[in-house]
């Protein structure tokens, strides 16, 4: 047991200053409905509006607040380790500010915890107020991340989720730049169980994430817990090897037989086949090797701009 509030409760933000008045009022009565000491963490991740002026007026107001303000947007996951790495709890549940995912089920999680669980994760029975594509390709993402990882990652689950003191301490010593949370939380093991839930609509603000953002975040998912593609690539490679053999083979015979080779539509239509699969392959290795280029060159995953802990004011 580390001294301080029992639970931490890890609040990423990026322009959320419509929705913090909501967030602050329900992850309060959440910790306060436990009966025992808690802290909330809030880490702003380089926004532009009044976000960090309300966190850091609440640290002024609250001791049980703490505000952290990155240098600049790293990005969800990046902010959320930087709040995990804060947290001093002996429970930590991690919750964005959207409030999508309900504090309320602190309750919940804090009872499976104590059936001896070190992760319990929310997992979506359903997601109100989204739009088909979004649902569609949050399905489709899922279900091929649990085909090829090489750890079991549970569907439909977020970040939303408590923690024990040894998992997130487990969980730190991870050091990788491309972080995919959900997974790493997954890899370190332990004793995890679900707890299902209905996801509920934003009232304020929108959503961060551009499809832009969701596609970048599903290749550092794929690339971070999987070779398969790779081995797809060399599979690919050797197929196409074989067929080139073959098709070499038949031209000579034929060459040796009629003197001539026919199909020069079917040979321009085989080249631009090849050229294509040879360059989805190199784009596939391309990706694994910008991530080794970001892993080697260890720069911090983020710099502090603002600390209420340390500064004593925003």
């Amino acid at each position: 047991m580390v001294e301080g509030p029992v639970i931490s409760i890890v609040v990423p933000c990026f322009n959320e200053e419509e929705m913090l008045p909501q967030t602050l009022n329900r992850v309060h009565t959440a910790g306060q409905a436990t009966g025992l000491s808690y802290e909330i963490v809030f880490v702003d991740d380089g926004s532009t509006d009044r976000t960090w002026e309300i966190i850091a007026a609440e640290a002024q107001r609250d001791a049980r607040v703490r505000g952290v303000r990155l240098s600049r947007n790293f990005g969800h996951q990046m902010a959320l380790t930087a709040g995990l790495e804060r947290a001093r709890g002996s429970e930590v549940l991690v919750i964005d500010a959207d409030l999508q995912d309900p504090p309320e089920l602190l309750g919940v999680m804090l009872a499976k915890r104590a059936e001896g669980f070190d992760v319990v994760y929310g997992q979506r029975r359903s997601r109100a107020g989204e739009a088909w594509f979004k649902l569609a390709t949050a399905k489709l993402f899922y279900r091929l991340i649990g085909y090829l990882a090489e750890v079991p990652i549970p569907p439909d689950t977020g970040d939303f989720r408590l923690m024990s003191r040894r998992a997130v301490d487990a969980f730190l010593l991870l050091p990788e730049t491309s972080r995919f949370i959900r997974g790493m939380v997954a890899w370190i093991g332990y004793a995890q169980v679900a707890v299902p839930y209905d996801r509920q609509a934003r009232t304020a603000g929108k959503t961060k994430y551009s499809l832009g953002r969701m596609l970048r975040f599903s290749v550092d998912a794929v690339t971070g817990f999987s070779i398969k593609p790779l081995r797809a690539a060399s599979l690919a490679s050797a197929g196409l090897l074989g067929a080139a053999l073959l098709i070499t083979l038949w031209a000579l015979i034929t060459w040796l037989c009629h003197g001539t080779v026919r199909g020069w539509t079917s040979l321009i239509v085989t080249i631009l086949l090849v050229g294509g699969v040879q360059t989805l392959i190199l784009g596939i290795i391309g990706e694994y090797v910008g991530r080794l280029f970001l892993e080697v060159k260890r720069r911090p995953l983020y710099l502090i701009r603002n600390d209420t802990a340390v500064d004593g004011k925003g």
